[in-house]
């Protein structure tokens, strides 16, 4: 639609060739542009024409080359071998945030929504997809060995949303309850991997209908693996794509916290068909908005579908404490950032969107009630639905449907950084508990000392020994000091804050307090979720300086001994806390033994690789002759290990045993041994893990020989990352070695992943364990001349 009349058109464009462009006005005779001005730097291209278009509606028509490239963005080629062992390559579409116009010349902003009919023309033994179903597929007149696929126009809808997929593809197939096909496209003779994806999927979807009375509004919903990719998966409407490893589960070699993996990411991503695509944000500066709801609800749809994982507990040692790790530093961000130029966007799809985002709506839907926080939901999704909404709409149906001050309560969480220590202490007045509740922002550096006085609004439960899992009174504290008495509360009871870890803040309970907190550990009666905040709390408190478990603790207590273990591998201090880790887990470890007993639960598995793996970094003998026995018993085919036991890093849980423990005491024919089984394996979930403990071994040469692997053919693009961070992370001469070979290799590694958030997490992982100020001062001289934007944090 021409709005006002104009002799250019200007839209985004980038990578592309324009061959010819005419306009054509309705009813009238078609005007040819006569010039095409690219402006690279602004991705953009101005079509010129010899006489002015009018006013009214009218069609555009471009004929165009591009290239399909090899940046994993845009329309891309993607490498894989097939069973026979040839190489091959896919092509597939990776849009978000603003790569859409690698593929087509387009108005590529969230708020352009427009219906998209697409047709592609491709060999015809290859399996072409697009975001709707095929409508037609007929011979190509040309050339009989192309075929013309024609899908279903799709809804309105944006175009980093739009995608398509051709290639080699077997897939499993069902029918949500509600009538919608549902197909998961695994590579080719791998169909069996994709069950347990397809399973979560039917699950989610009738989930998501009734938990936001609204259906799912296409016909079918696709999800494939993609074998390069740089993201771990993306939400394209109707057709989701992802890393093998997120989405293929092989029914006897997955470990349990693979499925959990897969199960929360499809989840994340369905919830995103509503949530985004249904309803997408105005502008990039609402992304944490998007991102932080569907990390939050993949949880909620988790937990309904696999009660038993427990899951909400490890939400907490997964997303909330890590959100808080980083929040609590000088350079955290809010938020909430406003984004200028879409380059930026890169630099905000961090933990701090993800994670801090949805440990936030995970408060701010327990301050609501789940009945109206539903009722908002579907307030929101009906009126903006194939719209544009802003972060103030969500606020402002959310606090329609609970009449809760929503708006006022969330600016504080989203437009400044950080969050608050509370501080509280106890005075017993008759048969009432009269708490005093002190306000102030938490830094990990040690005590605030700014100018200014942030302040939330903060939404407090408190709950006695009375019932440890009900709040017993729930308020807003909205401003510095606060004065609460709690009734009928005897003197031998015990009172704690922050009932189930929902709160975003930290609390520093008073000696008293917390030694009457004591005795509730101890005998279990605190729920495992509440001793993990506890816990966390009290080291960080340590770590700045201000401060005197189910798996998920163990998870916490292990992150946490991990960092002291690093930063003391430093001094004369590191023998006597490896002893105290093998005091800690020893006793775990024996109860757990090396082998899944009958009818054991999914948190069993995940902790004894979690227990085994402590035990054998920290030099535990016996762990170590048996893992080095059944590593041997591996490798020689004689018993194959159960795949929770060679899980080195999996995305939920910080898993390395018997793999790190052989190499971490290993010699040159050790890495050999598992450069060989890397070769061998065929699923990409054990080359993952392979390639993540290779880092382990500890002789500087045999270091080098990991980092040459890692920027290997061997290696995908999208792992060499965590190659170069298991060096990073497995040994001090690692550090060293990783961050050399990150300086020596920057050209390289830097063009590679273009500045996207792969290099911010590479950077992360290489100088993470640095505890002096001489390194600090070399990385920093470092970037000084070699600037990478999206890590500048």
């Amino acid at each position: 639609q021409v709005k006002n009349a104009t002799n250019q058109i200007v839209m985004n464009c980038a990578d592309i060739d324009i061959i010819t462009a005419s306009y054509a006005p309705e009813g009238d005779e078609e005007v040819h542009a006569t010039g095409f001005n690219y402006q690279n730097e602004d991705e953009k291209v101005t079509l010129s024409f010899p006489s002015i278009l009018q006013k009214g509606t009218g069609t555009l028509k471009i004929d165009f080359v591009g290239e399909l490239n090899d940046k994993m963005k845009g329309f891309y080629r993607s490498k894989y071998t097939t069973p026979t062992g040839d190489t091959r390559y896919a092509a597939v579409t990776q849009f978000e945030a603003t790569d859409a116009r690698r593929a087509f010349p387009c108005w590529d902003e969230p708020a352009i929504k427009a219906t998209f009919d697409i047709s592609l023309v491709v060999p015809k033994d290859r399996v072409a997809l697009s975001n709707m179903n095929v409508v037609d597929r007929k011979p190509y007149p040309d050339d009989e060995n192309l075929v013309e696929v024609k899908f279903a126009r799709t809804p309105v809808m944006s175009t980093y949303l739009v995608a398509f997929v051709v290639g080699e593809y077997d897939f499993v197939e069902a029918r949500s309850q509600d009538g919608v096909l549902v197909r998961v496209y695994t590579p080719v003779g791998k169909a069996e991997q994709g069950k347990f994806a397809l399973e979560v999927a039917a699950k989610t979807l009738p989930f998501y209908k009734d938990y936001f009375n609204v259906p799912y509004p296409l016909p079918k919903i696709d999800l494939i693996a993609i074998a390069d990719f740089a993201a771990g998966a993306m939400e394209n409407w109707g057709l989701v794509t992802y890393r093998e490893t997120a989405l293929l589960i092989d029914p006897k070699n997955s470990c349990s916290s693979s499925r959990q993996w897969v199960a929360l990411v499809v989840g994340h991503e369905l919830a995103h068909q509503w949530f985004g695509n249904l309803v997408t944000m105005e502008w990039w500066t609402h992304l944490w908005l998007n991102e932080g709801f569907a990390s939050w609800i993949e949880y909620l749809c988790v937990d309904h579908c696999f009660p038993e994982y427990d899951i909400w507990t490890q939400f907490v040692s997964a997303d909330y404490t890590r959100a808080q790790e980083l929040d609590a530093l000088d350079n955290s961000h809010p938020i909430e950032v406003s984004v200028g130029h879409p380059s930026e966007v890169d630099e905000i799809f961090d933990a701090i969107s993800y994670s801090k985002g949805a440990s936030v709506i995970r408060m701010l839907h327990d301050y609501i009630g789940d009945e109206d926080f539903r009722k908002g939901m579907n307030l929101y999704l009906t009126k903006f639905q194939q719209k544009n909404a802003a972060t103030e709409d969500l606020w402002d149906s959310l606090e329609k449907a609970s009449g809760k001050p929503i708006a006022a309560v969330m600016n504080t969480w989203t437009k400044q950084m950080g969050f608050p220590l509370i501080y509280v202490e106890a005075e017993q007045q008759e048969d009432d508990r009269v708490l005093k509740l002190v306000q102030k922002k938490f830094c990990a550096s040690g005590p605030y000392t700014g100018e200014d006085f942030p302040m939330w609004m903060v939404p407090i439960s408190i709950c006695t020994s009375d019932d440890p899992t009900c709040a017993k009174m729930q308020i807003l504290m909205d401003k510095p000091e606060l004065t609460v008495v709690l009734k009928d509360t005897k003197p031998e009871q015990w009172v704690k804050l922050n009932l189930g870890t929902v709160g975003f803040f930290r609390t520093q309970y008073s000696p008293p307090m917390l030694q009457a907190l004591v005795p509730a550990i101890a005998d279990l009666s605190l729920p495992p979720v509440d001793r993990l905040g506890l816990q966390n709390d009290l080291f960080s408190l340590v770590s700045a300086g201000t401060g005197p478990g189910g798996a998920a603790c163990c998870c916490d207590l292990s992150c946490n001994l991990g960092i002291l273990s690093t930063l003391l591998s430093h001094t004369d201090f590191h023998e006597e806390i490896q002893g105290f880790v093998r005091d800690v887990f020893s006793p775990i470890g024996e109860r757990l033994g090396w082998d899944p007993k009958p009818g054991e639960g999914h948190l069993d598995a995940l902790l004894r690789g979690l227990v085994l793996g402590k035990l054998g970094k920290a030099g535990h003998k016996a762990t170590l002759e048996e893992a080095r026995r059944r590593f041997k018993d591996h490798v020689e085919g004689k018993h194959i290990l159960s795949a929770d036991l060679r899980s080195p890093v999996a995305p939920v849980f910080a898993l390395s045993q018997v793999y790190v423990t052989v190499l971490k005491h290993g010699d040159s024919s050790t890495l050999d041994t598992m450069l060989k089984l890397h070769k061998q394996a065929d699923m990409q979930e054990e080359k993952n893990r392979i390639e993540r403990v290779l880092g382990a071994i500890s002789q500087p040469e045999l270091i080098q020989k990991v980092l040459t692997f890692a920027l290997s053919e061997e290696v995908r693009p999208q792992d060499t990352v965590s190659v170069i961070g298991g060096v990073a992370g497995g040994s001090k001469q690692g550090r060293k070695a990783a961050w050399k070979f990150v300086r020596d290799n920057w050209e390289e590694l830097y063009n590679r992943y273009q500045g996207g958030f792969l290099i911010s997490r590479l950077i992360k992982l290489t100088v993470d364990g640095f505890a002096n100020d001489k390194m600090a001062a070399e990385v920093k001289a470092f970037f000084e001349s070699h600037p990478a934007p999206s890590a500048e944090r």
